[in-house]
């Protein structure tokens, strides 16, 4: 059912595979260096870690991704895409495995999504899509909140000032933007049309007429109708609405507390509530920009750790921390997304 995309998807390695994450990691450990932290602090600080802690924060890390899944599930089941929520959860998890192996995690693990749905459901790219816009659309909702919160608290703290003041700023108003511009192409069906028909033009364009795109047209306006179609399902279901945006509330409330669950670890207790608010909202945003080469190792290291120094954390907790988080928010999402994408391989 779900073979092409699943089973094909095989990871071939080789000692080139090893290279850009070796480069990462011989890179943030310099990045630390500089900060008179070695290796040895961190090791002797994450052999002394409470181990009950950092537990509840890796099933806080299952907790996060499973209401996830229930808000994308009840948000299919108003577009009446009946799909079981133990399979929406496999694909959840697929969908996370490949935003971590494919370097564009803005949009790669959306796709594979999107896809898997629509070949169980077929004709339904359109409405899937529209799902996912949605959730988007809710997370960055909550993440522009947080990030208000976040300033509010840290104004109050006489923390937010210099940089952190300058990227929060700019973060928010750049988070705001985009989510007008969605919601104006999710309520102008004209304005959608128009985009794809300037972006297959394009395609031709570049092909100097090589590429016959008319059958690609009239596919992605097909999609495209139904998308607008779903949205407007969506305006007209506000009780769904509302509960998919409670229950992305708690995911992200989960996911913060993974934050605090690590910094607790480790015996630091100091972190406020907004610091923790700013930084994760940041670093959400940051991590999901679609770069093109794999970054998924290195700078969102440092970025981490930079923000964690910038409220004031010291150079040796902030790195520590970083480790520990990463180790949950990147390693054991990967395991199991691995483990999601061979149980779908084995099923089809």
């Amino acid at each position: 059912m779900c073979k092409t995309l699943v089973v094909e998807m095989k990871i071939k390695t080789s000692w080139k595979t090893f290279i850009p994450p070796l480069f990462g990691i011989a890179v943030f450990l310099a990045y630390i260096y500089m900060f008179g932290v070695d290796i040895f602090q961190i090791i002797d600080l994450l052999q002394s870690i409470k181990l009950d802690l950092y537990i509840l924060a890796a099933f806080s890390v299952i907790l996060d991704t499973l209401f996830f899944t229930f808000t994308w599930y009840f948000l299919l089941r108003v577009l009446s895409i009946k799909i079981s929520l133990a399979r929406i959860h496999l694909f959840v998890w697929f969908g996370i495995f490949v935003d971590i192996i494919i370097p564009a995690e803005s949009i790669s693990g959306e796709i594979s999504r999107v896809y898997l749905v629509a070949k169980e459901n077929n004709g339904t790219v359109g409405k899937v899509t529209a799902s996912l816009v949605a959730q988007r659309l809710l997370s960055m909702g909550i993440t522009i909140a947080s990030l208000l919160l976040g300033i509010v608290s840290l104004f109050t703290e006489g923390q937010l000032y210099g940089l952190m003041l300058n990227l929060t700023v700019l973060l928010t108003m750049l988070t705001f933007v985009f989510l007008f511009l969605v919601v104006l192409l999710c309520v102008k069906e004209q304005w959608t049309m128009r985009v794809l028909d300037a972006t297959i033009k394009f395609g031709e364009w570049i092909s100097r007429g090589r590429w016959k795109l008319d059958k690609i047209r009239e596919y992605a306006k097909g999609a495209a109708k139904a998308f607008h179609s779903a949205i407007r399902e969506f305006g007209s279901s506000p009780k769904t609405l509302v509960l998919a945006s409670l229950l992305s509330t708690i995911s992200w409330i989960l996911s913060l507390s993974v934050f605090y669950l690590c910094f607790l670890s480790v015996g630091y207790t100091t972190i406020s509530l907004g610091a923790i608010l700013v930084i994760c909202s940041i670093f959400a945003s940051v991590k999901s920009i679609p770069v093109g080469i794999p970054f998924e190792i290195g700078l969102p290291e440092i970025t981490l750790t930079t923000l964690f120094m910038l409220v004031g954390v010291p150079p040796q907790t902030s790195a520590t921390v970083t480790v520990l988080v990463r180790i949950l928010t990147l390693w054991f999402r990967f395991f199991i997304g691995f483990a999601a994408q061979q149980w779908l391989a084995i099923k089809t």
